[in-house]
């Protein structure tokens, strides 16, 4: 897909304009928000970022202060008007983990697939390894100027989403690490690798690790409590780096239903389409090739009669067609 960053100028000028990221905002999403409104304002637009809902890593957190990001207080959100224009990044309009807020979503950036499809005026969705990546080559595109703190920023959202360059990497990903790498500041991102596990976070390990099961290089663990969906995903990642499984579902109940993370390191096993396959029956999910995640709403949890060891064994299903589909 061609995409002219100059457009989306074009598009937002002379409109109050805002840059919504996904509900619970990671690196990522947090990176490409600052790097574009940077972008924005070197052109001549001021955008605010703004989200509903809460931060839930650590690693997040720390960004708001080591690169003096700031984003839009949830009361002020309330004062959007439906002529105001919201740029979308590192997520969909119609997507689970997004607020449809009252303002016209006029432009999508992102790197995810699309699941449910949706009219933009400008559109720049393209199955990267980190949505930083796009909004880094909007700078090298236009040779617009970029800020230290962008570029160190934006570097460290490519790092964290593909998992130090070994998840979902594309060419587009390591040029563009390479262009932001020059003009980083390679200290403010060692900075942010110390200091981002809570003590809390243990008891979810713990719980794994008690709980662990696994069939055919498949590891499936429940935490039996409510859990950020950023924790639940570190631990999927976690339970992948172990030498007797390929493919990790980690699960955890809430009040409201049951959240999934699912990671595949197989080449033939789609994290975003397994999670699809398997969740249809009782709630939803999707994803990339390598991890992906869902949902199961707490009424359709009462009709089942198997509870979620029926699920188990529906990702086991699915898994084995996916397998077939391969030969």
């Amino acid at each position: 897909m061609s995409t002219n960053p100059l457009q989306l100028i074009e598009l937002l000028k002379g409109h109050n304009s805002y840059i919504q990221t996904h509900n619970y905002p990671d690196p990522d999403a947090v990176a490409s928000a600052y790097g574009l409104q940077y972008f924005l304002k070197m052109h001549g637009i001021d955008a605010q970022i703004c989200y509903d809902g809460t931060v839930e890593k650590l690693s997040t957190k720390k960004m708001f202060e080591v690169f003096g990001i700031q984003v839009l207080p949830p009361q002020e959100i309330g004062k959007m008007q439906r002529e105001d224009y919201i740029v979308t990044v590192d997520s969909q309009k119609y997507n689970v983990n997004m607020t449809d807020f009252i303002g016209d979503e006029v432009a999508c950036i992102d790197h995810h697939p699309t699941f449910i499809a949706c009219e933009y005026k400008y559109k720049d969705v393209r199955i990267v390894g980190a949505c930083s990546t796009l909004v880094a080559e909007y700078f090298y595109k236009t040779g617009t100027p970029i800020d230290v703190s962008v570029a160190s920023a934006l570097a460290y959202g490519m790092k964290m989403d593909t998992s130090d360059f070994i998840r979902g990497v594309t060419n587009l990903d390591v040029d563009m690490f390479a262009y932001v790498y020059k003009q980083a500041d390679m200290g403010k991102i060692r900075t942010m690798y110390n200091n981002v596990l809570e003590l809390s976070d243990l008891k979810a390990y713990g719980a794994t690790i008690d709980d662990i099961r696994i069939y055919d290089k498949v590891g499936f663990a429940c935490l039996p409590f409510d859990c950020p969906d950023a924790l639940i995903a570190i631990i999927s990642d976690f339970i992948l780096s172990l030498n007797v499984v390929d493919i990790s579902v980690i699960y955890a109940v809430r009040k409201d239903g049951v959240k999934y993370s699912v990671r595949s390191e197989l080449d033939e096993i789609n994290a975003g389409k397994l999670v699809q396959r398997a969740l249809e029956k009782y709630g939803n999910g999707g994803g990339h090739q390598a991890m992906a995640g869902g949902f199961i709403p707490r009424g359709n949890l009462d009709k089942m009669s198997a509870g979620l060891k029926q699920v188990e064994a529906e990702f086991m299903k699915q898994l084995s067609l996916f397998r077939k589909e391969c030969v």
